[in-house]
């Protein structure tokens, strides 16, 4: 065998061995030649909601929609926020986001006015007068929602009832049947900022 080949042929037997005792401590874990666990690089958010939660009964039909500008997304989040502070599930959250969006389409609407609906006023259009709080309170998120979802605690099986059912039993509106068209998009928010 000639001197050149000699040398390639150990260089390469070298630059395998070194390849191979590097490479060595990262295909063996232990002794016990068990597999090395692999890390994740990026971790799946495994607290997000799923659809099938958030709308047990599916999705009613005709569905509407409104885009929402910064102030609308706050209050989504508000309202997000306090269900979890009254230590309630997403459902609820769907249910007061609904809810919101049929009353008020998220707006935190003050006195309205010849178009108010008598004294109502806020994310839910809650009435002073009706015993909900004060109108500081009741255009003060929090407090509204916290409001909302103690009434929707006392409607004995809401959590099996379809969404508009439980938000009328807390509201008592004149449209009943309205809170449905909202469910869609309240989900859509819960899944979107239930964890944010």
């Amino acid at each position: 065998m000639n001197t050149t080949l000699r040398k390639s042929i150990l260089g390469i037997a070298g630059l395998t061995a070194a390849a191979g005792l590097a490479a060595g401590p990262l295909n063996h874990a232990t002794s016990s030649n068990e597999p090395t666990p692999i890390t994740p690089i990026a971790a799946v958010q495994a607290d997000k909601p799923d659809m099938g939660t958030l709308l047990p009964h599916g999705t009613p039909s005709n569905q509407s929609h409104v885009d929402l500008n910064d102030e609308q997304v706050g209050n989504v989040k508000a309202i997000i926020a306090a269900t979890k502070k009254a230590g309630m599930d997403e459902r609820a959250a769907v249910v007061s986001i609904a809810t919101a969006l049929q009353e008020s389409k998220l707006e935190n609407l003050g006195h309205l006015g010849d178009r108010n609906d008598h004294d109502s006023q806020g994310l839910f259009q809650q009435r002073p007068s009706s015993g909900w709080g004060t109108v500081e309170q009741i255009t003060d998120p929090e407090y509204s929602t916290l409001a909302f979802l103690k009434g929707l605690k006392q409607v004995d099986g809401w959590q099996d009832m379809p969404l508009t059912q439980a938000a009328q039993t807390v509201q008592v509106s004149a449209y009943p049947d309205h809170y449905a068209q909202w469910e869609q998009q309240a989900a859509d928010l819960v899944a979107e900022h239930w964890t944010s």
